[in-house]
């Protein structure tokens, strides 16, 4: 009996002990009436020194839309010291002791990402028909307490997205007197989820607390990605208003010629330019392909547009300037997933994402290569990967076969 008692108190000990909301969390409104199956909403505000206003893309398509904008007090283009909280029916009964927090990926929101994949409409969700249910639904009715973070910035610095993914557990463990949280982060919130978990912070962040039990990445650039430089003609094109474009992410060169018209665009770039700084998640993610997968040489003005320099229609840096103008992969490889966070890595194996240039150099999800999102570098423990071979990047976040995988090794 002394025996087991003390392994008891050993075990007791390897654990944070549930805590009380961090009091540089002020709760600054609650919302009960909320779309799309969830319970309830909540708006915080981190008060800590450091958090900053972004920067957001001056034509709009940034802002924050939908019922977010009312969930954000009107405010199109939000601090980013604020977030919100969701919970899913079920937050606090659930049959599943330990709590899962979803964390929403690049230029989305945590209701199309896990509630309604078709809120943004046909093809939104990666197919032709979009399903009104996600995977906060499939884990709530199966007893899972579910819990998403939403970030005022769609594109913003995943720095500063990992220490609110760190307030978010704390308010989870809080509310439900639980030592530990699942994380779940799909696509550009795998970067914030292991932020947080790794202590990767800006000099003012707070370290991880040990609060993680699981974390789990969907469609994740583990490994780094290199899309938009290196299909970077059909990029260009989304996004240039003067040609049409209208996608809220960042272009891989600085000028573009359309329909005649040599136009500077330095509001759209990797990296800082011309005052504007709209994407700094965007380059935090990068890493080069071109030695495994080469280059696109498809595609007008391809060498200047990866390497950097003046095309016939386009100028640029290249994408080793934004690599170095700061992205976090190898920063979160070399500090490395903690042992006792067991971590799964999920990918798509389908590049059918309808309406873009799918990522087409080797097997991808569309957008992320299936060696990427199954990168183990830097993970201690890996609890398990797997291929959702019909999958693209966007259907990862309601597929069945993807669902069933994240709740059996929430399981």
């Amino acid at each position: 009996m002394a025996v087991v008692l003390a392994l008891v108190g050993v075990l007791a000990g390897a654990l944070p002990a549930s805590a009380a909301t961090p009091s540089y969390l002020k709760l600054e409104a609650t919302y009960g009436t909320v779309a799309n199956g969830w319970d309830h909403v909540e708006r915080y505000l981190d008060t800590t020194t450091g958090f900053h206003q972004e920067q957001y893309p001056p034509d709009g398509r940034g802002d924050q839309d939908g019922q977010r904008l009312t969930f954000f007090g009107g405010v199109k283009e939000p601090f980013s010291g604020r977030f919100l909280l969701y919970s899913a029916p079920g937050w606090n009964s659930g049959a599943h002791q330990v709590p899962v927090l979803l964390v929403h990926g690049a230029n989305d929101n945590a209701d199309r990402a896990w509630a309604n994949p078709g809120e943004s409409g046909g093809y939104g969700c990666g197919a032709m028909s979009c399903p009104s249910t996600g995977l906060m639904q499939y884990l709530s009715s199966r007893g899972y307490r579910v819990f998403a973070i939403d970030f005022a910035h769609k594109q913003g610095d995943n720095l500063m997205q990992a220490q609110e993914v760190g307030d978010a557990v704390a308010l989870i463990r809080a509310k439900l007197g639980v030592p530990q949280v699942d994380l779940v982060g799909w696509s550009k919130g795998e970067m914030s989820t292991r932020a947080y978990v790794s202590s990767v912070k800006p000099a003012w962040g707070r370290g991880y607390a040990g609060d993680v039990r699981k974390l789990i990445t969907l469609g994740g650039p583990n490994g780094g990605y290199d899309y938009p430089f290196a299909h970077g003609w059909a990029h260009d094109f989304s996004i240039w208003s003067e040609c049409g474009g209208s996608v809220n992410a960042p272009a891989p060169n600085l000028h573009m010629t359309c329909y005649g018209t040599y136009t500077a665009h330095p509001e759209f770039s990797f990296t800082p330019s011309g005052g504007y700084d709209d994407f700094p998640g965007q380059r935090q993610m990068l890493a080069r392909f071109d030695g495994t997968y080469g280059v696109d040489q498809t595609q007008q003005d391809w060498y200047t547009t990866y390497y950097g320099g003046q095309g016939f229609y386009t100028d640029g840096g290249g994408i080793q300037a934004a690599i170095n103008a700061g992205s976090l992969i190898a920063p979160l490889q070399q500090a490395g997933v903690p042992a006792a966070v067991r971590t799964y890595l999920l990918a798509g194996g389908t590049p059918s994402i309808v309406g873009i240039f799918n990522e087409d150099r080797g097997p991808s999800d569309g957008v992320v290569f299936e060696s990427s999102a199954l990168n183990t570098t830097g993970i201690a423990t890996v609890g398990g990967t797997a291929l959702i071979a019909t999958a693209n990047h966007l259907e990862l976040g309601w597929d069945g076969g993807a669902s069933a995988q994240v709740a059996g090794w929430l399981n």
